[in-house]
Parts: structure tokens; sequence; C-alpha cells
């Protein structure tokens, strides 16, 4: 896709790994939707592989009157989810090619959720416009400066707005990205933080994911007012036999696939 010829590890800006992420999301919608559209739904709020539900575990609290962010929404299913639950709720993602299968959604189900691309480093929203914000594995993996959207997440949240965002769990960076037995041993230091990328021949980025330790996630919060309240690690459920790339039942039954972290803003 979009010419990726390998892999490589190096530094990648905040304008490099845009270009890229965004192509890589367009050019990856019809078939992304085509093996994952089933599971995740139009109006449903699903925060990771494992399964976990909202309208099961209540991470976001009560929804109902409250405005709502959802940063990196993609076809927006939980943006739709918590517009039924009587929240007003704007969907914000890069790619343009999801935000074209969510404006479908939209019309089909009826449920009308205002949608806008933006760069989650840079929130067109002014300060104080949200009560709550969530990103279930949308934006934050993808961008060059985290601590940049946590500011911006703050920014924009009302005072004591909740923040909650899963993430691929952070001790998944030492092991093969591969959901069978060669994924279960590790091959790399969970203290390199050198981002992962797909090149083309020229050596150009077609796709850019970052990582960062639990240290780092909890410092970027704090220095951006943000109090974490609570870290969930998602166990694989019983009888629960879908593999979704890395995350799989061999896998799951021995190390956490997902964190999602609670945070409240703190001044």
């Amino acid at each position: 896709m979009l010419g990726t010829v390998g892999i490589a590890r190096r530094p990648v800006g905040s304008a490099e790994s845009v270009a890229a992420n965004s192509a890589w999301w367009d050019a990856d919608a019809d078939d992304y939707h085509a093996e994952h559209g089933d599971f995740l739904g139009v109006a449903d709020f699903l925060w990771c592989p494992e399964g976990l539900r909202e309208a099961d575990e209540g991470l976001l609290g009560p929804v109902h009157g409250r405005r709502v962010l959802e940063v990196g929404c993609g076809s927006a299913p939980c943006a739709r989810w918590l517009t039924e639950q009587g929240a007003s709720v704007v969907g914000l993602d890069l790619s343009t090619a999801m935000l074209r299968y969510a404006a479908a959604a939209n019309q089909a189900t009826g449920i009308g959720v205002p949608l806008v691309r933006a760069n989650a480093e840079r929130l067109p929203f002014a300060s104080g416009s949200f009560d709550l914000a969530c990103s279930a594995f949308g934006a934050v993996p993808f961008v060059a400066d985290v601590g940049a959207v946590f500011a911006e997440v703050a920014r924009v949240l009302r005072p004591a707005g909740r923040w909650v965002f899963a993430v691929t769990h952070p001790m998944r960076w030492i092991f093969p990205d591969d959901p069978g037995p060669d994924g279960l041993t590790v091959s790399g230091s969970y203290f390199d933080r050198t981002p992962y990328l797909e090149v083309d021949a020229e050596g150009r980025a077609t796709y850019v994911e970052y990582h960062r330790t639990f240290g780092d996630y909890v410092r970027a919060l704090d220095a951006a007012g943000l109090t974490l309240t609570n870290v969930i690690e998602p166990e694989w459920p019983e009888g629960h036999s879908r593999e979704w790339g890395q995350w799989s039942p061999l896998r799951g039954a021995l190390f956490p696939g997902t964190a999602i972290f609670c945070c409240r803003r703190s001044r």
C-alpha cells in the first residue's frame, strides 16, 4: 500500500507523521472496514480488541446531557453510541476516507454526529468546550507529540472534565507484531522509543506509530494538568476467539494487549 517496500526505525516529526498517517488511513479505510466493521458496529462503543464496551464499564461516567469530543473517531461508532445515550458529541479524525465512512454511517443510522477533520495536536475548538473527551485507539499512538495532544485535550475540557483513552499496552512493544507463537518471544527493548515506520523505496514514511512507556504517559498527562485516576488492563475474555492484528487468545491469556487510561482535568 502507498508503495511500501519495507520497515524502518528512525525519528519522525509531526509534519512527516501527519502526511504519512493521513494517507495511510485514507488508503486503508476500505480494507479496515471490510475486516473490522462488523465487530465495531455502527453505533457501539468498543474500547479495544478484547471487547470491553462502555455500556458495561462506564469509564466516562454519566454522559446524558454532556458535551463529548471523540479524538480519532474513525467511522465514529463510539460517537454515535454516545449520541444515542443523550450526549452531544463531536467526532474528530485526521483521515478524510474514515470520515467519509462516518458520514455514510450517520446517514444510514439517522444519528447525526458532527465530524471534523483535524490533527489532534492542534484541536480546532475553544477552551472549555467539552465535559468529556475519549479516544479508543485513535490518534494517540500516531502523533509525534503526545504532550501536545494531552495539553490540547486539557485545554478544551471544562474543569474536572474526564479524558479516557485506549492504546496498545506499552509492554507489547517488546514483542514481535505477531498473534502466534512467534509473538511470545521478546525481541526489543521496552525503553527504545524509536518510532516504527513503514517506508517506500525512497525511504519516505508511509505509516508511523510511536511507542511510549507507562512512565512517559504518566509524565505527559501530569504536565498537561491531567490527573490519572485509573488504568484498565483488560483480560482476554473467555470464549473470545477473534484475532485482530497482534491481538489473539494465545497472547491475551499471557499478557495485556490494551491499556485504558482514565484521567481528569486537574487545573
